[in-house]
């Protein structure tokens, strides 16, 4: 199964529990700031995603959505 992610950056503390719970390391540390002063995590383009909503599932704040083909 493949699958994509959208992480609102807005909501985003920067916890970093989606980075451990995803298995393909498909998330990783953010290096821009937002609005409130965190650095929101960010996908990795040279890793497939597949799907598998653990890194939903583990955001305390909400934040990604996932969406599968």
């Amino acid at each position: 199964m493949k699958g994509f992610i959208k992480i609102n950056k807005v909501l985003c503390k920067e916890c970093h529990l989606c980075i451990v719970a995803c298995p393909k390391g498909h998330i990783i540390a953010g290096r821009e700031y937002n609005a409130q002063g965190y650095r929101p995590v960010c996908t990795r383009e040279d890793r497939e995603c597949n799907g598998c909503a653990l890194c939903a599932t583990m955001c305390p704040d909400i934040a990604i959505e996932v969406y599968r083909e």
